[in-house]
């Protein structure tokens, strides 16, 4: 029986009236619509980007046999066609999210296209690099004037890989400070954008996305004290973390709260790679000047970010009680003395197994109160983790490994185990 017939049913029965009905009759028209925009929307988007791509191949395919002012005609083309497609917008569809994602996008791409074709025809000298901040900056305007939360993605993945070829992929390396600035250019759209829509695709996309682009990124603020990066990656994660927190307050939301997730994975994953005893054996024998240090670049970052991980723990504690805190919420605070302790002697890296141990057992306990399976498995997989970093660094028997993979292979099995008998109890 369709909903309608139910809901007239019901009237029929006086169960509910007809200003219910009504209420009901526009939730599932509202509900319906909003799916069927976000189709329209990404069929728009996709279409925008196979015309773009489409065209740029034709005229490739015959590139060759076109004189030098038809080539030039050809590459401001695409350009003009989508300056044309995003005034039409703006006069006649700005209400219209699909129209203005797609001219957007259309647009953004042609861009591209227009600065590398007028590059080629004309033998105008640069590089990848040059060639990406251009593209960004000149495709950054229709975030704000076409609201467009595509080309504000397009963005921030174009501005990260500005970043890493400046100071990662190119030699010599580079610093590329000019990615913060670009970075922070995009900040009110994405603020918007989580007030607007706190629930939308486009929002979730840029949880996702800035911090990613912010955590790859960081790296390239390296210079001479690159250990000290540690601390400010643990301090970085350490923020996500708390961040997540403010934005989703329950970690169950799964991937709504991607700053909780990035900073709990991401912290896992430097106190593995700082688990293994090579970091610490090398960090010991290293020299370092109390005024180099302090005068450091690494400092500074490492210092900041600490600071602003700092502020919102304090945030989180007025708000809740110390016993609410999450162990990974201070591992960043953690980490600094383990850190100095490590300049002068290696039993830093007992320190960190036991800390990596203590938040694999935490997070188990955790899960198993929350009755959370999702939780308790990570808690289990931290701890797997770390036998598996042992087994790789340590000269135990191949008995005494193949008993610890059996512990904790009967680990998951028997805590899975209960949880899942309990919950039946309970049902």
């Amino acid at each position: 029986m369709s909903l309608r017939k139910d809901i007239a049913e019901l009237v029929e029965a006086e169960i509910i009236s007809e200003e219910t009905a009504e209420q009901i009759h526009s939730y599932y028209q509202q509900k319906s619509g909003q799916s069927g925009n976000r189709l329209v929307i990404a069929f728009g988007i996709l279409g925008a980007i196979l015309v773009g791509l489409g065209i740029i191949l034709i005229i490739a395919h015959n590139w060759d046999n076109l004189s030098r002012p038809v080539k030039t005609t050809f590459a401001f083309l695409p350009l003009l066609v989508g300056q044309g497609l995003c005034a039409y917008v703006l006069i006649k569809q700005s209400e219209s999210t699909a129209w203005r994602e797609g001219s957007a996008t259309f647009l953004f791409f042609a861009i591209g296209a227009s600065i590398s074709l007028v590059s080629q025809i004309y033998n105008i000298p640069g590089n990848i690099s040059s060639f990406i901040l251009t593209w960004m900056l000149l495709s950054l305007p229709l975030v704000y004037l076409i609201r467009s939360s595509s080309v504000s993605l397009l963005y921030l993945i174009g501005i990260t890989y500005y970043a890493c070829d400046l100071s990662y992929w190119t030699y010599p390396f580079q610093q590329s400070y000019l990615y913060w600035p670009l970075l922070l250019l995009i900040v009110p759209h994405y603020y918007q954008l989580y007030r607007s829509q706190a629930s939308g695709n486009f929002t979730l996309f840029h949880h996702w996305l800035v911090p990613l682009s912010v955590i790859i990124s960081l790296g390239t603020l390296t210079q001479d004290l690159g250990e000290l990066m540690f601390v400010a990656y643990l301090s970085l994660f350490g923020l996500l973390f708390l961040l997540g927190k403010f934005l989703v307050s329950d970690l169950s939301q799964g991937s709504s709260n991607s700053y909780t997730a990035l900073g709990s994975l991401g912290t896992v994953i430097v106190l593995l790679i700082l688990s293994f005893s090579d970091f610490w054996s090398n960090l010991s024998r290293e020299q370092f000047g109390t005024y180099e240090v302090l005068t450091s670049q690494e400092f500074a970052v490492a210092a900041l970010l600490t600071l602003l991980a700092g502020w919102f723990l304090y945030l989180f504690l007025k708000l809740s009680s110390l016993k609410d805190i999450e162990p990974l919420a201070l591992v960043f605070l953690l980490f600094i003395p383990v850190f100095i302790i490590g300049l002068v002697s290696t039993v830093a890296v007992v320190l960190i197994n036991l800390i990596v141990f203590v938040i694999g057992t935490l997070t188990i306990r955790n899960g198993a109160r929350r009755n959370h399976l999702g939780i308790l498995n990570y808690g289990l997989l931290i701890i797997t983790a770390l036998v598996v970093c042992r087994f790789f660094d340590t000269d135990l028997s191949f008995v005494v490994r193949g008993i610890l993979f059996v512990s904790v292979g009967v680990g998951f099995f028997v805590a899975n185990y209960r949880m899942l008998k309990q919950r039946k109890a309970n049902a």
